[in-house]
């Protein structure tokens, strides 16, 4: 295996070793389950997604965690607008998360963990931060010592002198925090406020601050070293910083081997957010409701847009840009097709439809060409274009055989290139699926009814019975059937 990624902590592709044979531990950070995941957690879950489906084909076991943030200033206020409380929120929008996820056919993590069951964790970590001098308390309060850890800032390349007071926290103080000994040290716990959730703890009733929360869920559910830490680029700093000085400071050891992080999404070239009136949801985007382009969109082609970029770098929503997915697909989602449009045609068996493909020989060299964009650090972008021109490829003898009877290749070396495009496909999580009404339709109708049905439409059209050849082709069309007149009077017809 020849991978290589891009780790932050270097900045340097570097190739890629687990610290087990044939085992990978990720984690990635989750959502903050207060609202419907937008454009930018679709884009980043997307990403691990991929990375992990890739390390399962080169041959790793992969244990695959991402969090979910069910504690924080903007889950308390959507609460308290709604009359409802914090876990009420945190379970519609963690179902929601699933329903649109699921959408963009991202696969499940293999461990979800939720911060409000990490409490007794939490508190012994920052009481072993406090024990070896890493951390104070100030009156129900408790701070990490940023200048005690003297690796900080070795992720985000940030100095001490070149960052802000009030960094660490999540939402600014309205007013200079004067507990802090140091104003770049940040919050471990914060005590109690009137009105909100809140838990014992060792310093009073309180609740955590947002970075404690990763590192005790990694060394909770994977350990002290992990493989891979993924998250977008705004979590470089302050957050995975942050994650690095309390784990490391206790045991010494990296808390991940590699850093990787995916860049940030605009819209129309601008960041983001709700005041700017851009604020895009997955399912505004998948259900037609996004202002930008007001009509469905079929989620493979989210996928495939997603994907044509690579994943450090930013990437722009725009109507243009959809469009253009919108159409790649089309044509990616033709070849994937293929087979189930021209089996019949082609003699392959029914059994040739079975849903998982024939794994392609590893030295195919479509295979090689893919494997090589995608050890290059997840190009993605290479990887496609091994779509596109077996997809396209697989076009053309389609059309040949529509149009022409016959196919330049051979159905077995079709069947091969089929079945490898299938595969690959799979391994960015682009599927395609067939209309299933047609499908089942179409199976009612067996090759020898069709052919009785096509030749009853030829005598009819001798007769100069138009009327009924135009209701058998419409018959025909109506059960997936399409049916080609050729110039010198045969007839072609394919299955859909």
């Amino acid at each position: 295996m020849n991978l290589t990624l891009h780790n932050t902590l270097t900045g340097r592709k570097e190739p890629f070793i687990s610290i087990h044979p044939e085992r990978v531990v990720m984690y990635c950070c989750g959502v903050t389950v207060y609202d419907n995941c937008h454009l930018g957690h679709a884009r980043s879950y997307m990403v691990w997604d991929v990375l992990r489906r890739y390390l399962q084909w080169c041959g790793y076991t992969v244990r695959y965690v991402q969090n979910f943030t069910d504690i924080d200033d903007k889950i308390l206020n959507r609460a308290s607008v709604e009359g409802i409380t914090m876990q009420e929120v945190s379970n519609r929008y963690i179902a929601a998360y699933f329903q649109d996820i699921r959408r963009l056919n991202i696969l499940d993590a293999d461990d979800y963990p939720r911060v409000t069951e990490h409490i007794p964790a939490i508190h012994q970590l920052i009481q072993a931060l406090e024990q070896q001098g890493y951390a104070y308390a100030v009156d129900g309060d408790v701070y990490y010592s940023v200048r005690q850890f003297a690796e900080y800032g070795k992720l985000s390349g940030r100095k001490l002198e070149q960052l802000q007071a009030g960094a660490g926290g999540r939402i600014a103080p309205d007013a200079p925090d004067q507990k802090k000994r140091d104003p770049f040290d940040f919050a471990l716990w914060k005590s109690a406020k009137p009105g909100e959730p809140a838990w014992e703890s060792p310093w009073g009733m309180g609740r955590p601050g947002w970075h404690i929360e990763c590192s005790a869920m990694i060394r909770a559910r994977l350990g002290e070293t992990i493989d891979i830490h993924g998250g977008g680029g705004d979590l470089v700093f302050p957050h995975h910083e942050n994650e690095i000085a309390q784990s490391e400071a206790l045991t010494g050891q990296p808390l991940a081997r590699y850093w990787l992080h995916n860049g940030m999404v605009t819209v129309n070239g601008e960041k983001m957010s709700k005041s700017l009136g851009n604020f895009t949801t997955i399912r505004d985007l998948l259900d037609g409701v996004w202002a930008e382009y007001p009509q469905p969109v079929d989620p493979m082609a989210v996928r495939l847009f997603v994907l044509q970029g690579h994943y450090r770098k930013p990437l722009d929503f725009t109507k243009d840009a959809i469009a253009a997915a919108v159409n790649g697909w089309q044509t990616l989602k033709a070849g994937l097709l293929f087979g189930n449009h021209h089996r019949a045609a082609l003699s392959w068996p029914v059994a040739s439809l079975q849903s998982s493909p024939q794994e392609p020989n590893s030295e195919d060299p479509w295979v090689e060409r893919f494997q090589t964009a995608m050890d290059d650090d997840l190009n993605t972008s290479g990887a496609l274009a091994v779509l596109f021109e077996l997809a396209k490829g697989l076009q053309r003898e389609g059309n040949r055989l529509m149009h022409e009877g016959q196919t330049q290749s051979s159905p077995e070396i079709l069947w091969q290139q089929w079945q490898t495009l299938l595969h690959l496909a799979q391994l960015l999580g682009l599927e395609a699926k067939a209309d299933s009404d047609t499908d089942a339709a179409t199976g009612e109708l067996d090759e020898a009814t069709i052919s009785d049905l096509i030749q009853q439409r030829q005598t009819a059209r001798q007769q100069r019975d138009f009327i009924t050849a135009d209701d058998i082709r419409d018959q025909l069309a109506a059960v997936g059937v399409t049916v080609v007149d050729q110039p010198d009077g045969a007839v072609r017809w394919h299955q859909q």
